[in-house]
């Protein structure tokens, strides 16, 4: 006998000398209009929602679903004419979560955020942080507040915290600028040669050092 099923999304497959073709035929459609582009309005309910419309999809990440969606941990389901849908999902299954924006992906064992796998960005050319970074500044960060903080010895650090920074030459320059309103008032670093210096500025154009 011929599967009945593709073997990745589970699409019903027509069957030789079937009656009503059409319906297996819709069957397969609706499933590949839930599951590619998979997109889904959200994770977190245990239940289904009160007033659904037609085509929602939801991810049910919780491990005690009840009502409509009960034993459907896990899956992805769809509303359709009526009544619920749900589909086994697969490793490596991609799902947009709308009111997150966030992307999950699912481990063959449980959805899991794509910013909480995230361990590394490497050789990265900009970095916009609440801004937006550009070729003067490939990074850039617009916020309040900023903690750098040592690594303890209990999570296999040292405790200590040096913060490094280098330039090419002698000739170059190294600093700290202070400004007020994009207006330097000062400035700490070696500034063109490898002695300290401490510049400041009333008006961000005419500098002394202090």
């Amino acid at each position: 006998m011929p599967d009945a099923a593709t073997a990745n999304l589970a699409l019903p497959l027509l069957q030789a000398a079937q009656a009503q073709k059409h319906v297996t035929h819709n069957e397969a459609l609706v499933a590949l209009d839930t599951l590619v582009q998979l997109a889904v309005l959200d994770k977190d309910l245990t239940a289904p929602p009160a007033s659904p419309a037609e085509g929602d999809r939801y991810l049910i990440a919780g491990a005690s679903p009840t009502g409509a969606w009960s034993g459907w941990a896990g899956r992805v389901v769809r509303y359709q004419d009526g009544a619920w849908r749900s589909f086994v999902p697969r490793a490596g299954w991609l799902a947009f979560v709308a009111d997150e924006a966030d992307l999950y992906t699912y481990t063959g064992v449980a959805w899991a955020s794509f910013r909480s796998t995230l361990t590394a960005l490497q050789n990265l050319t900009r970095l916009g942080l609440g801004t937006t970074a550009d070729a003067t500044n490939p990074f850039a960060a617009k916020l309040n507040k900023a903690l750098w903080t040592a690594l303890a010895t209990s999570e296999g650090g040292t405790g200590d915290l040096r913060y490094t920074l280098n330039k090419e030459a002698a000739g170059n320059v190294l600093s700290l600028l202070f400004q007020s309103g994009f207006s330097g008032r000062a400035e700490l670093g070696l500034t063109g040669d490898d002695d300290v210096r401490l510049k400041v500025s009333a008006d961000g154009s005419t500098w002394r050092e202090a």
